[in-house]
């Protein structure tokens, strides 16, 4: 009885033990930094990707969300769903402007402000996030003077009501809304637009463990950040997604559909070429529903290959062809809504597709519809216009040597044997000839 009771003890003394242990290890175990990566304009899928990083850290259990970012700007609306996300984000998010040489303006500066730690790496620059409407051709559009202050006031409440927050500076944050003011790394911080200046995404994780910052609630938080840092990659999905992104990968898979799928129309039963196009339209379509596309702008496209084939059909000696062309260039470069230069197709991407599928397309429908005109090669129809000689007098009855055989002929008026006939039509057994003049 007195053993049973002593290994009662002794097991009981290790439970004990082991939870203490885990209790204890639980409390210093270092959790780790999730790190996030923006190499792109700020444009659906990147606001896709940093949701599902932040939905991640917060269901993993990780102390920080590291974002690496480098952008030029993007789109509004997804400038504004990832800012909400950083905001409700229960994981502190550090937003670092890295490496040396990258830059955080228009929607990325900010991003950078309404992060919990805003930071960047010497040798860089943020700011000139003035809202801009941008010509396809270049340069800016025209706006009604209301509009644009209306826009601009709209941003400006927007950008306070994120620095007044997070306690930066917010009559500077301002300036580079209203004024398109940039600034670098050492003026961001001097003017406490920014937290830190890291050289290095490890210098600054180490200079912000145990760093307290006031989260978007006004609620005090210590930053633990000496876990390991653990990349967050984009799933295959997002991936591809984010390529196609690209207005001129878009524009370029658009075109190369629409061309595959006008080559299957002219020449039904080849199959490759419908299946091919079918394929890159639907792709293309796929992309372009999540960018901000220009449906007048689709119209010339498809009006563009309106043109091309009636360049075939209609003698107009390349008019029709430089319609098509200009009217596939004007709606590539208005395809994408955008308001900075990398979100919209290229002048030298329009060009470079329009002009070549301009003619290739041209040449198709002319080569399919003189196959069309031209008679049979065979077959009774194949004489017609065929060049014979008359065996025998025709008057108007006798008969004709064509293609080397001897028929009975009806001709439209007398002929002597010997001379050239040309034959005009097929009755059964018997052929209509005229004579051959000229």
């Amino acid at each position: 009885m007195n053993r049973r009771k002593c290994g009662l003890g002794r097991i009981t003394r290790a439970v004990v033990v082991l939870t203490a242990f885990l209790l204890f290890a639980s409390l210093f175990s270092f959790a780790d930094v999730l790190k996030l990566v923006v190499d792109d304009t700020i444009q659906p899928i990147s606001a896709e990707y940093i949701e599902r990083g932040l939905r991640d850290a917060q269901k993993n259990g990780d102390t920080a969300v590291l974002i690496e970012m480098r952008t030029p700007g993007g789109l509004e609306s997804s400038m504004r769903e990832i800012i909400e996300k950083i905001i409700a984000s229960p994981v502190p998010v550090i937003v670092y402007v890295a490496p040396s040489g990258s830059r955080a303006a228009s929607a990325g500066f900010f991003i950078l402000e309404s992060a919990d730690v805003a930071a960047m790496a010497p040798g860089t620059n943020t700011g000139a996030s003035h809202p801009v409407m941008m010509s396809p051709f270049g340069g800016s559009a025209a706006l009604d003077p209301v509009m644009k202050d209306k826009i601009t006031n709209d941003a400006a409440a927007f950008m306070r009501s994120i620095v007044e927050k997070r306690g930066r500076n917010i009559e500077v944050a301002e300036s580079a809304v209203r004024e398109s003011k940039s600034f670098s790394d050492k003026e961001a911080l001097d003017q406490h637009l920014i937290d830190f200046v890291s050289p290095d995404q490890q210098q600054l994780l180490k200079d912000l463990n145990g760093h307290v910052i006031k989260r978007f609630d006004g609620k005090d938080l210590t930053l633990n950040t000496s876990g390991a840092v653990q990349p967050y990659n984009m799933t295959v999905k997002l991936e591809i997604l984010n390529w196609l992104m690209d207005p001129n990968i878009s524009f370029i898979i658009l075109a190369i559909g629409l061309l595959a799928l006008y080559f299957e129309f002219n020449h039904p039963g080849a199959i490759v070429p419908g299946v091919v196009g079918f394929f890159f339209v639907v792709l293309a379509v796929f992309a372009l529903d999540i960018l901000p596309v220009r449906f007048a702008a689709l119209g010339l496209i498809l009006l563009a290959f309106v043109f091309f084939a009636l360049e075939a059909k209609f003698t107009s000696h390349g008019a029709l062809t430089i319609a098509g062309i200009a009217s596939l260039t004007i709606g590539a470069l208005l395809l994408i809504d955008s308001p900075i230069p990398q979100m919209r197709v290229h002048l030298w991407t329009a060009l470079s597709v329009s002009i070549p599928l301009g003619l290739i397309t041209a040449f198709l429908m002319s080569i399919a519809l003189k196959a069309r005109r031209n008679k049979r090669a065979s077959g009774i129809e194949a004489m017609i216009g065929e060049i014979g000689t008359a065996q025998t007098p025709l008057v108007p009855l006798g008969q004709v040597a064509v293609h080397g055989e001897i028929w009975n002929a009806v001709a439209s008026t007398n002929i002597s044997s010997g001379e050239s006939v040309r034959v005009t039509a097929v009755d059964g057994m018997t052929v209509r000839v005229e004579p051959a003049r000229g």
